[in-house]
């Protein structure tokens, strides 16, 4: 049903789907929109109050005015003095609450509208991220909003007062004059006509402005991320010249669209000039043969300039237009990619967890290639300790990812105390799995905040006892400020060996019935391994533990070792056991230790 609604949303046009969306702010909406007709509305009272009052100078005692009972021509004038200051008045404070009214509505939509991709962004499965670049889901989270933002800000209010115009103005028009009147409406079917012209061919040009400037952001984003290895080999001139490709070709596209819009105002302004001479020639002779009055022929000058000059600023605020609805097709094309990975019915109170896990002929392949897991049977009863090793590729760190359901598996079945996990809510199912993986990543923050990003509410002393159980509170300590020293980025101020111990008392702070070990020690030096195996009994006491590791001597003494070559279990026991096989597990032992163990 989900993707049905997607698939239904996809379908619609941009300015459709941002209607939509935005049916949440109708009541601001609707206030917004009747300020921005107001304003224009009394914005276009001046040059008929301006004809009103040539009206009474020529015409004086006969003049429009004096029907209403106002024959002296002084009182007339003061008439219109006052009228003047109403219609100004209300003109300005019309025009400070629909500013006030759009721009709040603006933040209000792009504040929701961020907030709504991002959840949602947070919702999908792992395998949409690695086909995407990171500087390209920014791009949408970052420029595209704000372009919305944008054209809310302004365009919106700009396209209601010209249509606002277009109606008053015609009405009078045709009211008082209707023999010079279809002069001045004779252009509007060519704009309207070019408009969508235009229209039509900048929306692919402005999506691919849209695509470039994504394209141009991740190179951006995937430089910074890998500074140190563009300095270790000197290729900064070469990076140079891709951001400079990519930044040329987003230049380029710009050029393309700019060329195509810039075009528009010059075209209108033609028209608007045929359309004033007009008006100019053929209404100053029906005054001079007395078919037309005086302030009726100012007043048709002036809102002739009224209704078709603003018409230039339609350029621009299509341009603004298009630019948006590219940006609204990729934050709802974000919005409607439907989630793989729907999470189960059933609770699962974390003291209820035993924690075993039970993997019965379990096959896996990730979208883009062959399988990688086959008929994986594995047992793990509540509280022991389990081992997965093997070659690189040999599929040991894709269990861990079914575990979590970061991936769902294609054949086979996984339950944890016997039931599916597929039928546990999401949050208990991954509340209950501690992960400490090989690729760690830090917040830029504290020690302090990152190891407590594994339980928000602990308190120092809690942070603490993890940090010791995991061998790093003495690091810590000789750091400038302790706990509260600032990481950086990705953990950069910290060696490789820091980072890894810091992940582990992370997990260990969520204190979880099940913890995997995901190369915990691949990082860490020879001293830092002994002090974490030594405290290995604390950190996998009373709870289940999977270690995947490739140094063997970390895991030998685990309850049972599961050795994994191609994605299949080739051989599975304790270590004495695997050694006694003379087996793939034996051969690994002998090349990482130099000798074969002696019994």
């Amino acid at each position: 049903m989900g993707q049905y609604k997607s698939a239904q949303n996809s379908a619609l046009s941009p300015l459709r789907r941002l209607l939509r969306y935005g049916r949440a702010y109708r009541r601001q909406t609707i206030a917004a929109v009747t300020c921005s007709i107001l304003n224009k509305i009394f914005d276009l009272a001046p040059p008929v109050l301006i004809g009103a009052a040539v009206d009474v100078v020529v015409q004086r005692q006969d003049s429009i005015i004096a029907r209403f009972g106002i024959s002296d021509v002084w009182q007339q004038l003061l008439t219109l003095a006052v009228l003047s200051a109403l219609v100004w008045g209300l003109e300005s404070l019309f025009e400070y609450i629909y500013q006030r009214l759009w721009r709040n509505l603006a933040q209000v939509v792009q504040h929701d509208v961020r907030l709504d991709a991002y959840a949602h962004l947070q919702n999908l499965e792992l395998s949409y991220f690695e086909a995407r670049t990171t500087g390209g889901l920014m791009s949408i989270l970052s420029d595209d909003i704000n372009q919305l933002e944008r054209f809310l800000d302004r365009g919106a209010n700009d396209i209601l007062q010209v249509i606002t115009t277009v109606i008053i103005i015609g009405a009078v028009f045709f009211g008082t004059a209707p023999k010079v009147a279809w002069m001045a409406m004779l252009p509007m079917p060519f704009i309207v006509w070019g408009a969508i012209a235009f229209q039509k061919l900048l929306a692919p040009r402005y999506t691919l402005v849209r695509e470039r400037v994504g394209l141009l952001n991740g190179r951006l984003s995937n430089n910074l991320s890998g500074i140190t290895t563009i300095k270790s080999f000197t290729t900064e001139a070469y990076e140079v010249e891709q951001v400079a490709l990519e930044s040329n070709a987003y230049s380029d596209s710009n050029r393309k669209a700019i060329a195509l819009s810039a075009a528009f105002i010059p075209l209108i302004r033609v028209l608007i000039l045929l359309a004033f001479i007009a008006i100019l020639l053929y209404g100053g002779m029906e005054v001079v043969n007395g078919a037309l009055a005086v302030g009726t022929y100012s007043v048709l000058v002036f809102l002739t300039q009224r209704l078709l000059w603003p018409l230039t600023r339609l350029g621009e605020t299509l341009d603004q237009y298009q630019r948006a609805m590219a940006s609204t097709r990729r934050v709802m094309g974000l919005l409607d990619t439907p989630i793989q990975i729907h999470s189960g019915h059933l609770a699962l109170p974390l003291a209820d967890v035993q924690g075993e896990l039970r993997l019965a002929n379990l096959s896996f392949a990730y979208e883009t290639g062959p399988a990688v897991l086959y008929n994986i049977d594995i047992h793990i009863p509540a509280g022991q300790t389990i081992a997965i090793v093997g070659a690189t590729g040999s599929g040991k760190s894709t269990l861990s990812k079914l575990l979590l359901r970061l991936y769902e598996i294609e054949t086979g079945l996984i339950t944890l105390d016997g039931t599916d996990i597929q039928t546990l809510k999401m949050k208990d199912l991954r509340r209950a799995i501690g992960l400490v993986s090989q690729d760690v990543f830090l917040f830029h923050g504290t020690v302090r905040e990152n190891i407590a990003y594994g339980r928000l509410d602990a308190t120092l002393d809690d942070i603490q006892r993890a940090a010791q159980n995991a061998e790093a509170h003495g690091f810590i300590q000789q750091l400038p400020q302790g706990y509260d020293t600032v990481v950086g980025e990705r953990g950069q101020k910290l060696s490789g060996g820091q980072r890894q111990r810091l992940a582990i008392a992370r997990a260990l702070l969520k204190d979880p019935p099940i913890l995997i070990l995901d190369e915990a020690t691949s990082a860490v030096d020879n001293e830092t391994e002994a002090a974490i195996q030594r405290s290995l009994d604390r950190i996998t006491a009373e709870r289940t533990t999977i270690a995947i590791a490739h140094r063997l001597s970390t895991i030998r003494h685990a309850d049972c070792i599961y050795v994994l070559e191609q994605g299949r279990i080739k051989e599975q026991g304790q270590h004495e056991d695997l050694l006694d096989l003379s087996g793939i597990y034996a051969q690994l032992w002998r090349v990482q230790t130099g000798q074969r163990e002696t019994l």
